[in-house]
């Protein structure tokens, strides 16, 4: 007997474990490199992965679940994990609107490192709240950081992404 909605079972089943592999390891790059993931001055190398939904906009979900989870590390805890998941979700689901039209990988790469750069104001007015860190010399560091960790992160995906259909 071949069952009509097995396909589709499997197919949901597979989808799922793609996305909570993206999210474990969005988790495991952060929580292994804490040092560098949080703070004034940061390099979140798993950054990298706010270039996935540009390939599947499935992976929008498993990247701010990992966010989320991952933020439980960071020193401002649950406001940390609340306020930054939204604003990933928020960035990752503009990234992806913005750039769904670009058929040239890279340019779409490219507008969403500046998009996700510009968007650490939200990084930056925590750490101006609680640490009373200067607010604009406080983006422009995470900024900077964010931007370096899309940089490394986009030179990855897309080599991946030449070897393995990130598509799918």
């Amino acid at each position: 007997m071949n069952n009509p909605h097995s396909q589709t079972k499997a197919w949901s089943v597979l989808m799922l474990t793609k996305m909570a592999l993206i999210t474990a390891l969005y988790i495991v790059v952060t929580i292994f490199l804490a040092p560098f993931s949080f703070g004034a001055v940061q390099l979140r190398f798993s950054e990298l992965f706010n270039y996935l939904p540009l390939f599947n906009k499935r992976y929008i979900v498993a990247v701010t679940f990992g966010v989320a989870i991952s933020n439980f590390a960071s020193p401002l805890g649950l406001v940390d994990v609340i306020i930054g998941s939204v604003s990933t979700f928020t960035v990752l689901l503009l990234s992806y609107y913005v750039t769904r039209k670009i058929k040239n990988t890279i340019s779409k790469m490219i507008l969403t490192a500046i998009i996700c750069s510009l968007s650490m104001f939200t990084v930056a007015g925590q750490l101006t709240y609680f640490y009373h860190l200067p607010f604009f010399y406080t983006w422009l560091t995470v900024a900077i950081g964010e931007l370096l960790s899309m940089s490394v992160g986009g030179i990855l995906i897309y080599w991946i992404n030449k070897k393995i259909d990130l598509t799918k």
